[in-house]
Formats: structure tokens, sequence, C-alpha cells
């Protein structure tokens, strides 16, 4: 008697409904899909906004009227952080595509915790970086932070081509390196071959 969004992608499938007493979970075959709380009433709905999020990347302009975005306000899901960043990226690139800005941004939430999120739009809206690019880097640097693996402050680099070294929560789940260690042997073998006493055929 209510009804429970899934992502878009599942549009026209057919889903199986585990209904508990406090939530109701959504699977696409053994896959959880979604999990909502349950309503009481009747005639209700619950709507997660990021199952919305791959439609509205295409059509940006429904997004300020949508259900799902009043929901996730009133839980707190959206803050005023995300609004605020929102508004100044709308000034600076137009309704259009200041809003698929901010959808992009609410896709990085499937990868990194709210929280860091937040703290990275907060951030990013501090030195006017509207792009979700920007929100990322800013994000991961609070996810660094919070987890003690900040990076050490590299010194100035002169060199436009140099490479930026890999975050230490990348580092830290590379596996060990098993190759050898280089040898400049063959390279002392061409040297030898060269020389006067050892001339070559």
């Amino acid at each position: 008697m209510n009804r429970y969004s899934v992502p878009v992608r599942l549009i026209g499938r057919t889903v199986r409904v585990m209904l508990h007493a406090s939530e109701l979970v959504v699977y696409d075959g053994r896959e959880e899909v979604a999990r909502h709380e349950r309503l009481i009433a009747r005639n209700g709905s619950r709507l997660e906004l990021d199952h919305y999020l791959e439609a509205l990347i295409r059509k940006p302009g429904a997004l300020p009227g949508a259900t799902a975005l009043d929901q996730a306000r009133a839980a707190g899901r959206f803050t005023p952080v995300q609004d605020a960043w929102w508004e100044a990226a709308v000034k600076a690139h137009g309704e259009r595509d200041g809003t698929r800005a901010l959808i992009e941004v609410l896709l990085l939430n499937r990868h990194l915790p709210h929280e860091h999120l937040v703290t990275g739009l907060a951030a990013a809206l501090k030195t006017g970086a509207l792009t979700a690019d920007a929100v990322a880097l800013e994000a991961r640097k609070a996810a660094d932070a919070d987890t003690g693996h900040e990076e050490p402050p590299q010194p100035p680099s002169t060199n436009q081509t140099a490479i930026a070294p890999l975050p230490a929560a990348v580092r830290a789940n590379l596996p060990p390196d098993k190759r050898p260690l280089p040898s400049v042997a063959p390279y002392d073998q061409l040297l030898r071959l060269r020389r006067p006493d050892h001339p070559t055929p």
C-alpha cells in the first residue's frame, strides 16, 4: 500500500522484496539493491535520491522539484552545504550545467563517505572550486586526514610534467613488489667490449 524506490536501471524488471517489522529490503536476484525504513501509514512513498541520479544527470532540470530531493533534505542527507555549493555552481555555470555538476557530486556518495563528501564540498565552496573533480579531491584529502594517512607536504617543483604521488591510502593497499632489483651488469659488459683492450668484433 506504499511506494518505495529502486535504482532506475531496474525499471521494468521484477524484483524480490523482503518485508520486515521496521524495514523493507529489495533484491535483484541475490544482490541487495535498496533498503528503506518501512512506512506505517498507507499511500506514502519512500524515495532515495541516489536511485534517480542516472536519470537526473540526463534531465537535470527535474532535480529542483523532485520529491526524492525533498525527502533527502528532510532526512538530513542533503545538507545546507550541498545547497550552497549548488547555488554557487548554478551562478558560475548556469542552471543546467551547475545542476549537472551537483548530480556528479552526488554520484561520488557511492564511493566516498557522506561526511567526507560534505567536508570536501565546504572546502571546494570556500575556494570557489565548483566542479565535481575538485570536490572529489577535497573529499579524499578529508578522508586521508581522518584516517591519519595525510600526505606529507611536498617541496615545490618547477617540473610541469612531474607525476603526482599516489595517495597513502592507495599505496597501503598495493600488493608487494616481487620484481628483482634492476641490474647494470649488461651495461658493464657493453663498456668492456668498447674499451681499447677489448676491441669490438
